[in-house]
Formats: C-alpha cells, structure tokens, sequence
C-alpha cells in the first residue's frame, strides 16, 4: 500500500499532528508499506527515510493553502490512499481532483476552531454544536468530511459529535491517542515536598487559573508547568497575586522525553481545563506510572476512571479540585493505589494495537 500523510505541522513545530504524523510514517514503513508526507514548515524539514515535500509557510494564508492543496493532489495520484492529520479543506479539494480516497483523523471540530482563530465564537466545543453561528464554516466542514472514505476520532466524545454532523456510523472509528515510545527514564530524585505537573499549551481553555487557585489553597503542594502559550505571561502574574512564588514553577516548551521524565518525577498530573477531546499529556503521565487529578470533560473520562488510576472532579471548581488533592495527599494508601493502577491502564494504548487497526482502515479506504 502507497500511503500520503498529509500534517499541517512537522517537526520541530510541538504539537500532537507533529508527533503523531511521524509516528504513524514509521509505523507504515516498518509494516512495509511506501509513505510520503506533504505538510507545511518554516524551512526544510529534516531529511527522512521517506519524502518530506512542504509548501512554505513565507506565503500568505491564501496563496499557502493553494500551494499545499496542489502538493496534496500532486502526490495523492502517486498514492493509494491519504491520510490527513490536518489540512483537512486542502486535502478534501487535492483528494478530490486526483481522485484519491482519504482517512480524516480529526482532534477537534474542524468548524469550531476555524470559528475560533476567526473570532467568530467564543465558548467551547459542546456549546457551539447548538448554536447558530457560523454556518458557513460548518457546511464546509460537513462537505469535506463526507468525502471522507472514513473519519478516524481520538475519542468517543468527538465521535458524538461527527455523528451529529450527518457522517454515517460505519465511516467514523474511535481510535485514541496511543502512548508515546518510552524512553529509558532516570529514576524519580526524592522530594520533600508533593509535586503536581502539568504539560500543554497555556490557553484560555486549559483554565489553568483554577489550577493555580487550587494550590493557593493545599500549601503543602508544589506546581511545575511545562509548555507556552498566549496564557503564560497572565498565569505567572496570577501566581505572585496568589503568593506562589517558590512553589509554582513555569518551566517552558519542553522536549517529549523532558515532558515524560517531569511526569515521572510528580506524584500526579493536574489538568484543570474547562473542557477537552482527548488530552493525550493524560496518556503521557499514565504511561509512566503517575496518576490524574483532573476535570471530568469531554474525553478525560474515557482515560482516567475516578478512584482508579485518577481523581476526577467538575471543571471550574477550584474547590473541588483544591479538596481532590488534599484528599490524594492525605491518603498514602489511594495514592499507592492509583500509581499502581496507572501505567496497566495506559496498556490500552499502545501504539502496535491502534497504529494496527489504522492500517486496516487504511487498507480498507485503499481498496
């Protein structure tokens, strides 16, 4: 099978399609399938064991998205089937002159985050599938998603979603986000004090100043935050309002293996966010033996189970969330329990396992 990846981001952008997009290429490789990728960049992509072509970002949005859509329907005829991470306009349109079937892996509703860099909308996900806004956005996105050969989602909760969007049950899966490979990581260094880590963008959604009020109100805990966004510079002035000097810590952009060995390091992953898809930092922190203490939203729930392998309590509550965590340090026993119970429950991602049903949907559009 000749597969196309197309990704709107590449490395060294961060980001999930940054990760996930060379990932899925190595897999295919390894499986020994042809892959090619087309994405956008800044510069020229490191060479790799396959064709990395890329329509530079130097151009205006328009020109760009004309540049990429051509590349995409260039290289989808060469291709048996594309998969798209990203682009997804650009590649129904490439896909559709050079007759080409594709597999759409969406994060998120394609309408609500154009609504969104448009300032179009304002409120979440949930809110924006009732209401009336930005229809056109919406029609675009139902027209490139039923040329979809088949939609690939991380999480039962955007599936919901796709389903109310008139796409057929059979042509949408639920595929989550698998577990990143592992480095060999150093041992946790002993602390005196309970440490909590979060890694992502600092963004308006990850509500992250109910993260800090809830610290503000457990002294014995300390924060790490790794990650950047348009957030940070109001959250660290947040954090001295609150006299969190010393105990809160903004780390910056991180490296994967950095994000996986801080998550190794605390005793849990604190997610605040007001809502989400599918966090895969959920999976990451698993992954290495840590549990949650997070906001029961959107996807969060199809990864930590409350008093399983995490504590889960309403978004928005920094009470709630200040007491989930005085709870976790209170009880040696539950904390054991819900480290133990971690890693074993991340197993259900595993990268051969998902990676192995894409292919066959893959497999499936191709022919």
């Amino acid at each position: 099978m000749n597969v196309l990846i197309v990704s709107g981001i590449w490395p060294p952008d961060v980001g999930g399609p940054a990760s996930h997009a060379p990932e899925v290429a190595e897999f295919l490789l390894g499986r020994g399938h042809s892959v090619e990728v087309v994405t956008t960049a800044d510069a020229p992509p490191e060479p790799r064991e396959y064709p990395v072509r890329w329509a530079s970002r130097d151009h205006r949005a328009g020109v760009r998205h004309l540049m990429a859509a051509s590349l995409i329907r260039e290289r989808a005829r060469k291709n048996d089937v594309v998969y798209s991470t990203g682009m997804l306009g650009r590649t129904a349109l490439g896909c559709a002159t050079a007759r080409r079937p594709f597999v759409a892996k969406l994060t998120q509703d394609p309408a609500f985050e154009r609504a969104l860099r448009r300032g179009r909308f304002s409120g979440d996900p949930v809110e924006f599938q009732s209401s009336g806004q930005a229809r056109l956005l919406r029609a675009a996105r139902d027209r490139e998603l039923q040329r979809a050969a088949h939609v690939v989602c991380p999480s039962g909760f955007l599936a919901g979603f796709v389903r109310g969007w008139g796409i057929p049950e059979q042509r949408i899966s639920v595929l989550p986000n698998p577990t990143p490979p592992l480095p060999e990581l150093p041992a946790p260094a002993p602390h005196d004090r309970p440490l909590l880590a979060f890694a992502g963008r600092m963004t308006a959604p990850k509500a992250l100043g109910v993260a800090l009020a809830a610290v503000a109100q457990v002294p014995e805990v300390d924060l790490e935050l790794a990650g950047d966004g348009d957030e940070r510079a109001a959250l660290e002035a947040r954090s001295r309002e609150l006299g969190l000097d010393g105990r809160v810590r903004f780390l910056g952009s991180l490296s994967r293996d950095e994000v996986l060995t801080l998550f190794r390091r605390a005793d849990a992953a604190l997610l605040s966010s007001a809502w989400e898809n599918f966090p895969h930092t959920l999976v990451e922190a698993l992954a290495v033996g840590t549990p949650a203490i997070a906001t029961s939203v959107g996807g969060v729930p199809e990864i930590v189970t409350d008093g399983e392998n995490g504590l889960l309590v309403a978004p928005g509550d920094s009470a709630a969330l200040a007491a989930a965590i005085r709870r976790f340090l209170a009880d040696p026993g539950l904390r054991a329990r819900l480290a133990r119970a971690a890693a074993p429950s991340a197993e259900r991602f595993s990268p051969q396992r998902i990676y192995g049903q894409l292919e066959q949907i893959l497999e499936r559009a191709a022919a």
